[in-house]
């Protein structure tokens, strides 16, 4: 029988993300399913109380309409098969379904600041999911961590993630940025900004500024706004109007090939500052950009769903040993039971 392998996904970004890695399973099962949650937190996402997050809402909808245009076997909630390997792009929650199988987990982007809630949670053993990605990897319930760089493998480290788990792969979507030059986006050279969903994810942002600061660098060059897609878009549109009216919003599209395009990039909190950075463009960002290059994900020319998938088919080989050994044992004590019951008998 073919090894089953199930990939959890969750935003469109960690789904072909997924998708990716799965391509080099040819000779396997593999399953789908969107990110989902058990007992309090699976009750709140059912009830539209999670809506802003991968959980629910229009995250997991995107997710499931991919899987399903893309003819992707899909097992939602990992139910139907017993799995010999599980992906995740997120540790923040990890099902009880999954726990003790051979698992990696796959960096899906740029993590979050770590804020005061990151030590809350980490030294008062609160639910990683409170301080958001800046967590990524504390669970430790996985057997390799699939990093982007050399940077985020130092600085996973020094958050106390065991080293010997962490790989550095690089990160499918971020890993060849050159591809992205190709593309039929109709501007040039113009300031691009992209947004953030951090109002809708219930975090503080001042958008007036943001937008006023977006004008200032652009200096009377024509910018372009593209919306988070999680974004509220009327509201987000009607905002940058108010103050930038000759600016274009896009709510859709490909932000990769504007990136491409454009002249210089403007961002908050946003991973595809690493687009930028490697197309050598004028980048902007709340966060150093010092350390974002240091960060930035290695470019190999799109080896990394491959160089991913080589290491869960290690694991899947370790685990055949693993599964043949315990059976040997079994096996061995069951013989062991017998003469004992035999010789007792006598």
């Amino acid at each position: 029988m073919k090894k089953k392998i199930l990939f959890i996904c969750g935003s469109l970004n960690q789904t072909t993300i997924m998708h990716q890695i799965a391509r080099n399973y040819e000779d396997y099962e593999c399953y789908f399913t969107p990110y989902y949650a058990d007992g309090f937190v699976k009750k709140l996402a059912d009830n539209g109380f999670l809506d802003f997050t991968i959980l629910a809402g229009k995250f997991r909808d995107d997710c499931l309409f991919y899987l399903i245009t893309n003819n992707l076997q899909i097992d939602y909630r990992g139910v139907q098969n017993d799995y010999d390997l599980v992906f995740t792009g997120s540790d923040l929650i990890i099902p009880k379904n999954i726990t003790g199988r051979k698992t990696i987990l796959v960096q899906e982007g740029m993590t979050d600041p770590e804020n005061l809630m990151y030590y809350l949670v980490k030294y008062l053993k609160l639910p990683r999911y409170l301080a958001s990605t800046s967590t990524t990897g504390l669970s430790d319930q996985y057997d390799v961590f699939c990093t982007a760089s050399e940077g985020y493998r130092d600085l996973f480290i020094k958050k106390g993630i065991d080293s010997k788990k962490i790989r550095v792969t690089g990160i499918p979507n971020y890993d060849n940025c050159r591809k992205y030059n190709k593309n039929r986006f109709p501007y040039k050279n113009f300031v691009l900004v992209a947004t953030s969903d951090a109002r809708e994810t219930y975090k503080y942002e001042n958008r007036k500024k943001f937008i006023m600061d977006a004008l200032e660098i652009a200096n009377g060059r024509q910018l372009i706004f593209k919306l988070h897609p999680n974004e509220f878009v009327e509201r987000a549109t009607k905002e940058i109007k108010s103050l930038a009216p000759k600016a274009i919003v896009y709510s859709e599209g490909n932000i990769h090939e504007m990136i491409a395009n454009c002249k210089i990039l403007v961002t908050k909190y946003s991973t595809v500052v690493y687009t930028g950075i490697a197309l050598g463009k004028e980048v902007h960002s709340y966060f150093d950009l010092r350390e974002l290059k240091k960060l930035a994900p290695i470019q190999n020319n799109g080896a990394s769903g491959k160089a991913i998938a080589d290491i869960g088919r290690t694991l899947l080989e370790e685990s055949i040993v693993e599964r043949s050994f315990k059976k040997h044992n079994e096996i061995r004590k069951s013989k062991i039971k017998i003469n004992k019951i035999s010789a007792e008998t006598i």
